[in-house]
């Protein structure tokens, strides 16, 4: 086994599988890898919204690699171990008019300065937010040729968002070129499920990973090994409904008011509050054509208070 570093620069905004390895290394090396936030280094800290307006969009998702795995070739699995995230002491989450799950409510830009101190962030008070840094785009070069944008994720990989892939977790890929030619970044201090308002905690951070090999097992799509997630109480919203997404959807608004109208916070902070650490999930599917959607914000990152 061995170790490498692999700095942010040159980084790379789309996925191409002709672009050239930055890194070459055997299943079993680790590499420690440099991320910058989303932007790809636009954003810094204190930024205003005026600023943050004139950013440019197609340096989004600002990606460091590919990393050439000795080996790796079509119909094998890529298996990234994530060892330890760690990260810069600062992030942001914004509000862009037209995105966002609540888009139509929510449809004045915003942007909003993260201070993060060790394992928490209090920038958003009363909330004492925890923080689970992980990658949100992590993949493998496509199968086709020609480039592409790194929004939509795949089968590849890419911008899954899963927050579970946080240190102690593992990755597995479905390889589809030589080599595998991975890439990753969009580092993210804390995300709720579904990142509502289209942020989450976007912030630089660097990540030790460990690639390993599995010869010509079939994968149809990735597959994550989660690392048991501490299970607090929470307050929950509940919805119902024959439509999956507006179900969801409600349970969004009814958080984003409970927060407002019981904890005083401002409509949009609190908005932004879900995207960090809501979890929105199917509660059950079986019943259809009518189906349950639960929203949960954990008790611990609030203040205590009686809602009834």
């Amino acid at each position: 086994m061995s170790q490498f570093k692999l700095s942010a620069e040159p980084a790379h905004s789309v996925w191409d599988r002709s672009l050239e390895p930055r890194l070459r290394i055997s299943p079993g090396d680790e590499v420690r890898i440099e991320c910058k936030d989303a932007s790809g280094g636009q954003v810094y800290p204190g930024m205003t919204v005026e600023e943050f307006q004139k950013i440019d969009r197609n340096r989004i998702h600002s990606l460091t690699g590919p990393i050439w795995i000795e080996g790796a070739e079509a119909g094998d699995v890529l298996q990234v171990d994530v060892l330890d995230i760690e990260h810069h002491g600062w992030g942001w989450s914004s509000v862009i008019p037209g995105l966002g799950f609540l888009r139509e409510r929510f449809s004045t830009p915003y942007f909003f300065n993260w201070k993060l101190e060790g394992g928490e962030t209090r920038s958003l008070a009363p909330v004492v937010l925890p923080l689970r840094p992980f990658l949100g785009v992590m993949g493998v070069a496509r199968a086709d040729d020609g480039q592409f944008r790194t929004r939509p994720p795949g089968s590849f990989g890419g911008n899954l968002d899963v927050r579970e892939l946080c240190a102690g977790s593992t990755l597995y890929l479905p390889v589809y070129n030589k080599g595998a030619l991975f890439s990753c970044g969009d580092g993210h201090a804390a995300q709720g499920d579904g990142e509502v308002c289209i942020n989450g905690i976007e912030c630089p951070l660097d990540a030790t990973l460990r690639f390993q090999l599995h010869k010509q097992r079939p994968l149809a799509g990735p597959m994550v090994e989660a690392r048991e997630e501490v299970v607090s109480d929470s307050w929950v919203v509940v919805e119902c409904g024959d439509d999956l997404v507006a179900a969801a959807r409600n349970a969004t608004h009814r958080m984003v008011d409970l927060l407002v109208s019981r904890w005083g916070m401002e409509e949009v902070q609190a908005y932004v509050l879900c995207s960090v650490a809501l979890k929105l999930r199917l509660s059950q599917v079986v019943n259809e054509p009518v189906y349950t959607v639960s929203g949960a914000i954990s008790k611990q990152i609030l203040p205590k208070i009686e809602l009834f």
